[in-house]
């Protein structure tokens, strides 16, 4: 048997609601399948606050710090802050409300970033930021070409540790930190795709004074409403979009026209009311990866071992690259949890491959086959067969 199987067939019965071992779940990039432990922590949170009422928040914030010393351990981070919100969006436009916009009207980003930033960023463009996208190729030099465009009137960088349509590691964050660093412009990491599928010591890598947007809907399997933003202890910044939840000290003190005050802790950059069901939920899954031991290593090693396969079965099939192919030949080191194949017919294939009981997605010209843990070598074979069947329809 061989390692895949040793940790997918022993994890997969605790995923017995979403049948995992049945199934061909090759969604793992986007959206994991819950243990079943999930359910429990859902009907925990009914059971508290029926036993608590309005004092169900101190449980609430006892599930949440669960979460926040998870992601502390995940990056090797022990002093870093970790506000909670419902996506990461909220996080976004909330710390980007903190930069000097009107003097500083620069972002620089990049082509390879999600739909979220770039959307809420071209729309700033269209109001008047200066919105600068570097393309991420070429790799050898990607930094230079960041740092090049540096300068007085830059706000921020932003950009991803792992792209979400090519799975490309970027290889570059410590470089530009650094530069960015002496220049006094903070650097915003999108690490969704990075989160337990990437180890990274934050610490060791440099990157103490970023801030990191972290996603639970995937690789952590916390599902949906589990996003944080990762900033330094030291950070001061004050968001102009800001809710109630940022400076709970301040509720009994009497309105005046002083300037608006945060607490200093984990949630400068908080909204307002939520849901805490989610934070019950994902207590339960951390839980659960710790007792299965499922540690960064472990992970990082299941994930190379399921794409370098995917890679593997994929290249057997001698498709015609013109009409699939992949979308890059980079060795696995440089890759993260899922495997990007480019067709100009990815959108048809995603469907079809669904009518056939396969789940994947397509952004454009992209289709992405994700695996998780609990997938198993066969699970893969029979994956890549369903590709062959529908890939020679076309």
């Amino acid at each position: 048997m061989s390692d895949i199987d040793t940790l997918a067939n022993r994890l997969a019965p605790h995923y017995s609601r979403f049948d995992v071992a049945n199934r061909l779940l090759f969604t793992g990039h986007s959206h994991q399948a819950w243990p079943d432990v999930a359910r429990e922590g859902q009907t925990e949170y009914f059971d508290v606050c029926a036993r608590e009422v309005d004092n169900k928040w101190e449980v609430a914030a006892e599930k949440t710090e669960i979460l926040r010393n998870y992601l502390r351990d995940f990056y090797d981070d022990p002093n870093g802050f970790y506000c909670r919100e419902e996506s990461t969006h909220v996080l976004f436009v909330s710390w980007m409300s903190s930069l000097d916009l009107k003097n500083k009207p620069k972002i620089i980003s990049t082509d390879g970033e999600f739909h979220s930033l770039f959307r809420q960023l071209h729309r700033l463009e269209e109001e008047g930021l200066e919105f600068v996208q570097v393309p991420v190729q070429p790799d050898d030099s990607f930094a230079e070409r960041i740092i090049n465009e540096m300068d007085e009137r830059t706000s921020a960088i932003m950009l991803s540790r792992v792209y979400f349509e090519t799975c490309l590691i970027n290889t570059h964050l410590t470089k530009i930190a650094a530069a960015a660093r002496g220049k006094g412009i903070p650097v915003l990491i999108d690490d969704y795709h990075g989160t337990n599928v990437v180890p990274l010591s934050i610490r060791e890598a440099g990157l103490e004074d970023c801030f990191i947007l972290i996603g639970g809907y995937k690789y952590l399997q916390w599902g949906e409403a589990n996003c944080f933003l990762r900033f330094p202890k030291d950070c001061e910044y004050r968001p102009a979009i800001t809710g109630w939840f940022a400076a709970f000290s301040s509720l009994d003190k009497p309105r005046n026209n002083d300037p608006v005050e945060y607490d200093y802790g984990n949630q400068r950059f908080a909204s307002g009311t939520y849901d805490p069901s989610s934070q019950f939920r994902a207590a339960k899954v951390v839980e659960f990866f710790r007792e299965q031991r499922l540690t960064p290593e472990v992970l990082r090693k299941q994930y190379k071992a399921q794409v370098g396969m995917l890679r593997e079965r994929f290249l057997a099939k001698n498709f015609d690259p013109s009409t699939i192919r992949l979308t890059h030949e980079e060795p696995l080191e440089r890759n993260g949890g899922f495997l990007s194949l480019t067709s100009p017919h990815a959108r048809d294939i995603r469907a079809q491959l669904m009518e056939n009981g396969v789940f994947t997605d397509a952004r454009g010209e992209i289709l992405r086959f994700g695996p998780a843990p609990y997938i198993t070598t066969s699970q893969i074979g029979q994956a890549m067969d369903e590709l062959e069947k529908v890939v020679s329809k076309i």
